[in-house]
């Protein structure tokens, strides 16, 4: 079976305590690129093996060299600038700590100026023996949180120009991953599951956009990335309500964006949020068309209980109602590790989540 498996996840892992004391004390001045580097390779390679005992076959490397899962990549790309904070949806859990998802400002002309992912890439192939995946941030993620606004008029008086050279740069990046041997791609986007919560799209309203045209900008824009690519590269998307410290922050099922989020948007499959009522019901999985699978989201990375398996295959079983079970796989729903902070789980908790992931996939599909 390609990819997606009937048994996968998101990427992020949480990171070991070896790789974030000496991350403290690389930013500190106190120790090298290349020390650190080291250190990272040693937490990577033993995270891989002990992800794939669990007996997935997607394979990342933890997003262990990241602090956060998209600004160290996006900040990468000449013309890109990291500000301020967005805000939650009230009802949201939001942080004691009152943190916030950043914005990125474009303050000048977007360009591919360096490889981000490529070495990380090569490591990761290098100590996996299942199949590597490389999870990057979605090419929407540099819009929607500042719309207009965000984007320096002197650049880009013209925001189609802004369109086509941000989707050249992800192209680049992505043909430099796929030359190394990459076949697994997958692009995190919030800004679509954003899209969902009432407040948020008020928000993007007063920004000056519409939140109906949104999802159709965002798939054409995804679209002009991927569409062109080799027929055996997989690329899938994320959709996430935020993840930091086992917090979120906006709600909503996927009914506003889900007829264009399925049938626009030419990826080969959906990593869907689906751990509780947060994200709503199955029905919007009745547009997904035949040629698409769908990666459930039903065990929780944000909580440390651990799901029934009877009632993860009854919720299965729900989903199947509106789309064919064959279509079908099953995963955490987000990261455990968004950010390098982590979930508030312990290391034991997260590998029993990996196992139930693939334990239910066994009883449900037979294989993982």
């Amino acid at each position: 079976m390609n990819p997606p498996f009937r048994a996968d996840h998101v990427g992020s892992l949480l990171r070991t305590e070896e790789v974030k004391e000496n991350r403290l004390r690389w930013k500190r001045g106190e120790l090298s690129d290349e020390a650190l580097r080291t250190i990272e390779d040693a937490a990577i390679a033993e995270t891989v093996k002990k992800l794939e005992s669990t007996g997935m076959r997607s394979i990342t490397d933890g997003e262990f060299r990241r602090d956060y899962f998209h600004l160290d990549f996006l900040k990468e790309l000449a013309g890109v600038s990291v500000t301020g904070g967005i805000e939650a949806n009230p009802n949201a859990k939001v942080a004691e700590d009152g943190f916030k998802p950043p914005k990125l400002s474009v303050t000048g002309k977007l360009e591919h100026v360096r490889d981000i992912q490529v070495d990380d890439y090569r490591y990761l192939q290098s100590v996996a023996t299942e199949t590597p995946k490389v999870s990057i941030p979605s090419p929407t993620m540099v819009h929607f949180r500042g719309g207009r606004k965000s984007i320096d008029i002197d650049s880009y008086p013209d925001l189609d120009q802004f369109f086509e050279d941000l989707a050249r740069a992800y192209r680049e990046e992505i043909d430099h991953l796929y030359r190394a041997g990459l076949r697994y791609l997958q692009l995190d986007d919030t800004n679509l599951a954003y899209l969902c919560d009432p407040k948020m799209r008020a928000a993007a309203t007063e920004r000056g956009e519409d939140p109906n045209d949104l999802p159709r900008t965002y798939a054409a824009l995804i679209n002009s990335v991927i569409d062109g690519r080799p027929d055996d590269l997989t690329v899938g998307i994320h959709l996430c309500r935020g993840n930091y410290r086992s917090t979120w922050f906006a709600e909503g099922g996927y009914e506003p964006v889900a007829e264009v989020l399925f049938n626009n948007i030419n990826v080969d499959a959906y990593f869907l949020e689906y751990d509780d009522e947060r994200s709503g019901d199955f029905t919007p999985l009745r547009f997904v068309p035949e040629n698409k699978m769908v990666v459930l989201g039903i065990i929780s990375s944000k909580v440390r209980e651990l799901e029934d398996i009877d009632d993860l295959r009854r919720r299965i079983d729900e989903a199947a109602r509106y789309m064919p079970l064959e279509n079908m796989c099953i995963s955490p729903q987000c990261g455990f590790s968004s950010t390098h902070h982590g979930n508030d789980l312990t290391h034991d908790d997260q590998w029993r989540k990996m196992e139930l992931v693939v334990n239910t996939a066994l009883k449900v599909w037979g294989t993982p």
